[in-house]
Parts: C-alpha cells; sequence; structure tokens
C-alpha cells in the first residue's frame, strides 16, 4: 500500500479551477467500500476536458481526474470483492461526481467496479477502458435492433478515435463489413489493418444531407453527432439502426422523422455513464472474448501520468490514434 502517494487533483478557485498532481495520503480519501492500489487509468476525451478546464465534466471539488481506473484490491468491506481481486471501473461518475483514476491509490464504491475478466491484465482493461465499453454497448444496441452482419457495410464515424477504433475491430470480429469514417484518411491503412473493409472521408457525412437519401449503409455507430449523424440516419437502409455516443461534431441534429416512419430506421442512445452493473459485466465479458489482443495493442500505447497536460492537448486537438493508457506509477 502506498502512503503517501501521488494524484491528479482539480481544486477550485477564482478563475474556475487548477489542476497539478499532488502528495495525498489514505487520510484524504472518500470514502468507499473498495480501497484499490491503482496501476493504470486512461485517456478520454472527456479527460482532456477536464484536464485542461475547457469542459464542465467535473462536478464537486475538490477532485481526483480520471474518468477510468484499473487495479488491484488493497481492502473491502464489500462482499463482492476480496483483497488481491484485480477490477476495474469506468462510467458511474467516476472522475465526475467521486474521485477518479488518475492516482496510485483510490476509494471506490463497489457497485462501480467489476471483477476483471482473467484473460486481461490491469494495462489490458484500460487500453479498453471507458471507450471499449462503449464501443460494446453500440455493438449490442446495433445486435438488439437486429442488425447483423450481410452485405450492405455498417459505418463508424471517428473510426480513428478510440470509441471508433474499438468499435471497428468488434464489429470486424463479428463479421460486419465495416466502412470507417474519418477525418484522417492518411490513417486508412491502419484501419484497413484493424478490421475496415473501406475508408470513408468524413467530408462525404459531414455535410447538410436532404431528409431522405439512397440507401446506403445497414446501420453505423456514430461517435460524432451533428451533419454526419444526419447524413448517416437518412442514408440508413431499411430496418437498419444507428448506435450514437458522441458529440464531439456537434450536439444538434437537423432531420425528419422520414427514415423512422418510411423505413423503420431507429436511432439508439449509447451511454456508458449509467450503466447497470449486469450490463456492464456482460459487455466486459463480450469484450475480453470478442477482441483480437494484437490488434488491441496495436491501437494503444503506454503513456506516465507526468505527462497529462500534453496528452490532453492532444486528445483535443484531435491528435490521438486509439487508445492512451495512463501509467499512474510514472
Amino acid at each position: 500500500m502506498k502512503n503517501p502517494f501521488r494524484a491528479l487533483v482539480a481544486r477550485k478557485n477564482d478563475a474556475g479551477y487548477a489542476v497539478a498532481l499532488e502528495e495525498l495520503t489514505i487520510a484524504d480519501l472518500p470514502e468507499g467500500e473498495v480501497l484499490i492500489e491503482v496501476t493504470h487509468s486512461s485517456l478520454n476525451y472527456k479527460d482532456g476536458l477536464a484536464v485542461t478546464a475547457r469542459g464542465r465534466i467535473i462536478r464537486k471539488f475538490p477532485m481526483v481526474l480520471g474518468i477510468d481506473i484499473a487495479g488491484t484490491v488493497v481492502e473491502s468491506s464489500s462482499p463482492d470483492f476480496k483483497p488481491g481481486d484485480r477490477v476495474a471501473g469506468t462510467g458511474q461518475g467516476i472522475g465526475e461526481m467521486t474521485w477518479g483514476g488518475y492516482t496510485q491509490m483510490q476509494r471506490v464504491s463497489a457497485d462501480a467496479l467489476v471483477p476483471l475478466p482473467d484473460s486481461l491484465s490491469t494495462e489490458q482493461a484500460m487500453q479498453i477502458g471507458t471507450a471499449g465499453v462503449t464501443a460494446m454497448l453500440a455493438v449490442m444496441g446495433l445486435e438488439m435492433a437486429s442488425v447483423l452482419p450481410g452485405e450492405r457495410e455498417v459505418v463508424v464515424t471517428g473510426a480513428a478515435g478510440g470509441v471508433g477504433s474499438i468499435a471497428v475491430m468488434l464489429l470486424a470480429e463479428r463479421g460486419y463489413k465495416v466502412a470507417a469514417s474519418t477525418g484522417r484518411t492518411e490513417l486508412g491503412a491502419w484501419l484497413r489493418e484493424i478490421g475496415a473493409a473501406s475508408v470513408l472521408p468524413r467530408s462525404e457525412l459531414a455535410r447538410k444531407a436532404s431528409p431522405l437519401e439512397s440507401e446506403t449503409w445497414a446501420g453505423g455507430i456514430d461517435t460524432v453527432g451533428g451533419e454526419t449523424l444526419a447524413t448517416l440516419y437518412a442514408q440508413t437502409a431499411y430496418e437498419g439502426a444507428v448506435a450514437v455516443c458522441g458529440m464531439a461534431g456537434g450536439y444538434e441534429i437537423n432531420a425528419t422523422v422520414w427514415p423512422m416512419i418510411l423505413r423503420n430506421v431507429s436511432l439508439i442512445g449509447i451511454s456508458s455513464v449509467r450503466t447497470p452493473k449486469p450490463k456492464r459485466l456482460v459487455a466486459w465479458k463480450r469484450l475480453a472474448q470478442d477482441l483480437n489482443r494484437d490488434k488491441l495493442a496495436s491501437i494503444s500505447r503506454t503513456e506516465a501520468l507526468s505527462d497529462i497536460q500534453r496528452l490532453a492537448e492532444e486528445i483535443l486537438a484531435s491528435q490521438v490514434r486509439g487508445r492512451v493508457v495512463i501509467d499512474v506509477n510514472r
């Protein structure tokens, strides 16, 4: 058990809040049934906003940042966990309402944690993280809507990002033909390596769409929102569906009900923040079974917590490819 230990803390000030690495002790930690010695977290778009104070991510102060957490249980008052268990936490307010994963020690609610499948290390769990759980929930949403592998392609927008790249991998492993939509077409070869059948320049979807366009796609996983989502929705074929899980390109959708009424197209909302624990357990089991470990490693890199400010700027500037794992001990 590390005591004292290092953590990335946001503290409120007159200008809003400031973020800095601090030395804390076990006595500083909040209440929670499970005390974890943290090994890894990850970098998500939300983390970039929180670290740079550019988004209203943090709901309480002071706050230890990092919306993902993975490590080993040191103490537990919950019957669900015992010392030595390897656990991961995503969503459930971690790093927003309750203290997060950019720390070497943390107390977490037992309900926010899942036991890691034996086949996953804590580093691999954070290669997955919130992005992978979100991608898996989106794939499960398409399956529930009966969008199954077939001749038509399924589009993944923002395909070079964390959610997008894992979604491409998951769909390809399940036998779907995947069209990877990206603004970084120089990554086309890389996207094909992880499973894309074709690469679509972002501009083909990021435009003002007609209310109803030619039936092109079996469905899609959209991480972008805005005009991209509206165009994808208008081009989705009969009884298709689009799983919607992001709004980096805009939070509004200018569309009509025509695709719903004339083609039975569904829009499926995907949020990993408040996903019930039984569904999270299913998602993690599927991720452990379905993800190709070599491909997962190929889209990931591990960086030091001490470099978090630089990394946060990179993810907000769309300079991050795939996933970034944060080693909290560096």
